[in-house]
């Protein structure tokens, strides 16, 4: 074991040892003689590359989000100990956080790719980490071509939608807020080469491999902020947002293939082709006509998001974010009972003095998003890299 030094024998009993003929019976007392560990905490312990762990494909993720109870903590440390008004204050706004904190669970899987080009993007009370009114951003990026297009958009885009949602507090203006989010968005990914070929792109960046301006990158991109009256969904490509309302699914997302009527009529009108070639593609190329990035295939590829803005109501149950290779083998109505059930059985299983509501449905949407994922695999979707995330609303 790393950071044990251990000592079995004794300077001063090597000594006596060598005084008394190794046959006799008290040398081999001796020798069998145990001795007080030496502990020594200088020795480091091996890392975990040194340990040779391999590298799993499937990344499950915890059900609860770590920024909350890091919030948390930080709240306890602002306020004054010893004074029973503050510590009041303090536990009735833990209690509050911890009530409003939505429930979630998500799965990425990389599947027979090398490298693994989604990401997803949760960020609860996004706009005010403070206020139980606050925003909740949600988003499932599926990246084509290499990973950095979908990471850049994890890392940035509720940034830039956070800035356009306080440039107009008083009267939001979702669609036009969107859209404008996901051209500042699409600038960044264009013209900023420098950050494509900086540290912040993680070693999963095959841009080296590829055009110097990183052309040929782009990714999808379906983005829910949940308010507390309203659920605003803007899309750009082929993943999906769909809403579960009292067992009933509702598409909030419409897919942009490029044979879809409209989108096939606007790349035409572009000067663009669509051509068949397993399925339709844009120039033989992308099988989707939105995406934010492709700079090579501009303009019949565009990155202005559709957006759909839903009142909430009492009985809305779940919204499921997922890429197109969960989809292309999975109805909406099957992805809504799927996670139906598992509600359910959590439900039932808890008791009065085991886990509470919360708890339970922390865990039946990880395992709803687990059983998701193996359901498409074993449909044997197409696109062997999944990746999507379910929300209790």
């Amino acid at each position: 074991m790393a950071g044990i030094c251990c000592g079995v024998v004794g300077d001063a009993d090597a000594a006596a040892a060598t005084a008394v003929e190794p046959s006799s019976r008290a040398s081999r007392r001796r020798r069998l003689e145990l001795r007080p560990f030496k502990f020594d905490v200088t020795i480091n312990p091996p890392s975990l590359s040194e340990q040779g762990r391999k590298r799993r494909k499937l990344e499950l993720f915890p059900a609860r989000e770590c920024e909350n109870a890091i919030e948390k903590c930080e709240l306890k440390e602002h306020k004054v100990v010893g004074v029973k008004e503050e510590v009041a204050t303090t536990l009735k706004e833990v209690v509050v956080e911890e009530e409003e904190c939505p429930k979630f669970g998500m799965t990425s899987i990389c599947g027979g790719r090398r490298d693994m080009e989604d990401a997803v993007s949760i960020h609860p009370f996004f706009n005010n980490k403070r206020n139980p009114d606050g925003f909740h951003f949600y988003a499932v990026f599926d990246g084509h071509g290499c990973s950095h297009v979908a990471i850049r958009c994890r890392d940035r885009l509720h940034e830039i939608v956070r800035e356009e949602v306080d440039k107009n507090k008083e009267c939001i203006k979702w669609k036009e807020t969107m859209e404008r989010s996901f051209e500042r968005m699409e600038k960044e990914v264009v013209h900023g080469h420098e950050w494509c070929l900086g540290s912040v792109i993680s070693s999963n960046c095959r841009c080296e491999l590829q055009t110097p301006q990183c052309d040929a990158v782009g990714s999808t991109a379906v983005v829910a902020i949940v308010t507390p009256d309203k659920i605003v969904v803007s899309n750009c490509g082929d993943s999906r947002a769909v809403l579960c309302r009292n067992g009933v699914a509702i598409p909030l997302s419409s897919d942009h293939k490029p044979d879809r009527p409209d989108e096939l009529v606007r790349i035409e009108g572009a000067g663009g082709r669509v051509i068949y070639w397993d399925i339709p593609r844009v120039l033989g190329v992308l099988a989707m006509s939105r995406a934010i990035g492709d700079n090579y295939l501009k303009p019949y590829v565009i990155s202005k998001p559709e957006v759909t803005v839903m009142d909430r109501t009492d009985e809305d149950e779940c919204l499921i974010l997922a890429s197109d290779g969960l989809w292309d083998v999975l109805s909406n109505e099957t992805a809504c009972g799927v996670v139906r059930m598992c509600m359910r059985a959590q439900k039932h299983s808890s008791t009065p003095g085991g886990a509470t509501w919360g708890e339970s449905t922390d865990k039946a949407c990880s395992d709803a998003s687990i059983l998701l994922t193996k359901l498409a695999l074993a449909r044997h979707s197409t696109d062997n890299k999944i990746c999507q995330g379910i929300w209790v609303l």
